[in-house]
């Protein structure tokens, strides 16, 4: 049966709509092999809106990201946004459109093939092979709990969790570790936060009462940062707050060796939104040397939760190809190619990929 995408496009800022357009190549080379069809539509966001608009998240922006089947993001930010009212500044349009979503989960896939073992800051035999995911709560914790102040004297935040917003989060994980190898770690401070001791309670049962198939471990935050480092191949998903989730995968991202090959989604509400992990890199902007693999891999996400399972497996096997064969961008190869080169060794993957696979 056809299937049509309805996807609201984001270019954004600096390289954000240099591997955007890259993975959309790729995606939509893709696309044309199987009964696909994905309508892209782009909307100003970020720094890019507000020289346009005035504003990070235009309502026009806002009202078709609610409408879509999909948001893809590239990149937000640039040092000429960083002198504006904190209410206007890039930053500030993602926490709202994110909020406007109900994206409250946030799910950072961090995979090291034997080719990039080598440009990890770990050592290759430790770190290739390496394939986790931190499932991270977004809209809850210390970012967003009150009452909050800050005064020239005194200064404090909250770190409040309701138990409904720790059980929606702790089902995604347990669901992910079910399509994966089965394992989730819940990473809390239970020995000390309050917070984490609700965490820790409202994990346990949901784990007792759907989820038992799954193997359910604990640590605490730091012992876990020390695991990460240690071994990083014995973790599978791990379920954790907003503040450590943003620690621990910013983290684990440094297992890769380039922020240039993370993609992430953001799950939960009404429209799922992708993105790849890194930043807006405005020193890279228009020099056609930046990684579309991050973004090319959360275009694979999109597809993903799109029930397009073969065409999303399509683009991770021509991705590997790709890399297995050396072709890399000058971030991970100093004699590496341009984006565009990278991009179209992509694209021939795909070409080459026979029919058959893609009715698997």
């Amino acid at each position: 049966m056809s299937q049509t995408l309805q996807i609201a496009l984001l270019p954004g800022d600096g390289i954000g709509p240099e591997v955007t357009a890259a993975a959309r190549r790729v995606m939509d080379r893709v696309a044309a092999r199987v009964d696909l069809t994905l309508a892209w539509e782009e909307y100003p966001f970020g720094g890019a809106a507000i020289d346009a608009t005035g504003q990070p998240f235009p309502e026009s922006t806002r009202a078709a990201c609610q409408s879509a089947d999909a948001v893809f993001l590239g990149a937000i930010g640039g040092p000429q946004w960083d002198n504006l009212d904190p209410a206007r500044r890039p930053e500030t349009g993602l926490l709202a459109l994110r909020k406007a979503l109900g994206a409250f989960a946030n799910l950072r896939p961090v995979q090291v093939p034997e080719s990039l073992a080598h440009l990890s800051v770990l050592p290759p035999s430790r770190v290739s092979g390496t394939d986790l995911v931190v499932v991270r709560e977004l809209t809850g914790g210390i970012y967003f709990g009150l009452p909050r102040q800050h005064t020239p004297e005194e200064a404090f935040d909250t770190m409040r969790y309701y138990a409904w917003e720790i059980d929606r989060i702790a089902r995604v994980a347990f669901e992910t570790a079910r399509m994966r190898r089965g394992r989730v770690v819940s990473v809390d401070k239970a020995n000390v936060l309050a917070s984490s001791r609700l965490w820790r309670e409202r994990v346990i049962e949901r784990h007792t009462e759907a989820f038992s198939d799954v193997e359910l471990s604990h640590m605490y935050v730091d012992n876990a940062a020390m695991q990460i480092v240690r071994d990083p191949r014995s973790f599978d998903v791990i379920l954790t707050a907003n503040l450590f989730g943003d620690i621990l995968s910013d983290l684990s991202s440094t297992l890769a060796g380039s922020l240039g090959v993370l993609p992430s989604a953001s799950l939960g509400g009404t429209t799922p939104l992708f993105e790849p992990v890194h930043g807006s890199a405005p020193e890279l902007t228009g020099r056609n040397v930046a990684n579309p693999v991050a973004a090319i891999l959360s275009g694979a996400m999109l597809l993903d939760s799109a029930n397009q399972p073969v065409a999303a497996r399509i683009i991770r096997t021509c991705v590997d190809a790709t890399l297995a064969s050396g072709c890399m961008t000058v971030d991970l190869d100093p004699q590496g190619v341009p984006t565009d080169i990278f991009t179209e060794a992509v694209c021939r993957e795909v070409d080459h990929i026979p029919d058959s696979t893609f009715t698997d």
